[in-house]
């Protein structure tokens, strides 16, 4: 068909907002068909046409009234009885646009991207409340942390909230807590790495961090979600650090929450 997506992207409304590179100019009663990956299930809509002349074209579809479940979904044109997947020249990623989308509150999270095969497609989570970790590192002897609040409807503005860091270990009476600085929807935590030793039971756990924060009515755990690198624990490794001779190291779990894991 001669179809290339230029720019896909998934608005804050939940609608998909795509520009084509087009030989042809759509005819009317074109398709746009999202096929689920490994299901068969399908959502067709129909577009208007294109115009006589034209060699670029819009689409604007809204998703949530095609009851996508999560998942990846196959984007294909449908025209005059031939099916063709679409392709994409955009990757799809854009730090900034899913910041601004992760503000606000959501039960599923949409985002176009473009397959290694250079196709166009959609992935679908589930969103719930998270601290979303964008860097963290040992300095001094205590673990550090910043990122942003995701999914919570907080507004990006000036306003500090009370907030405290708390790690949780299997021992529910066990939990090492601090204070934490958010402004708006920015945190940073730091807390001491003989604190978490001392509370570890035989130097030897895990610890699942999560942020409590003023106006938020949920414990949020931080995990890494937004980007574009999924199955973290497999490929993201962080150095340790040595607190009285044991290894503290954080890590990923096979969900991407982050975790500190003692004596590892």
């Amino acid at each position: 068909m001669g179809v290339v997506v230029i720019d896909a992207e998934v608005t804050l409304a939940d609608v998909l907002s795509l520009r084509l590179a087009i030989a042809e100019p759509l005819a009317d009663g074109t398709r746009l068909v999202l096929r689920k990956r490994g299901a068969g299930e399908e959502r067709r809509v129909t577009l208007g046409a294109s115009g006589g002349r034209t060699r670029d074209a819009s689409i604007a579809v809204s998703l949530a009234p095609l009851d996508l479940a999560p998942g990846r979904w196959d984007a294909y044109l449908e025209q005059d009885g031939a099916r063709a997947r679409i392709q994409s020249a955009d990757p799809g990623f854009s730090l900034d646009r899913l910041d601004a989308y992760a503000l606000g509150r959501r039960t599923l999270a949409y985002r176009a991207y473009r397959t290694r095969n250079g196709f166009l497609a959609l992935k679908i989570d589930p969103a719930e409340p998270v601290a979303d970790v964008r860097a963290l590192w040992f300095r001094e002897g205590r673990f550090e942390v910043t990122g942003l609040l995701a999914y919570t409807g907080l507004d990006d503005d000036d306003q500090h909230r009370h907030a405290t860091l708390a790690l949780r270990h299997g021992d529910p009476a066990a939990t090492v807590r601090v204070a934490a600085t958010v402004q708006g929807v920015r945190f940073h935590a730091a807390l001491s790495l003989c604190d978490v030793l001392a509370a570890t039971p035989d130097s030897q756990g895990s610890w699942e961090p999560y942020l409590e924060v003023d106006g938020v009515d949920r414990a949020l755990p931080l995990g890494a979600r937004l980007d574009d690198v999924e199955g973290k624990r497999r490929r993201v490794h962080y150095p340790h650090a040595l607190v009285d001779g044991v290894p503290i190291r954080p890590s990923f779990t096979p969900g991407d929450e982050l975790l500190l894991e003692v004596g590892a």
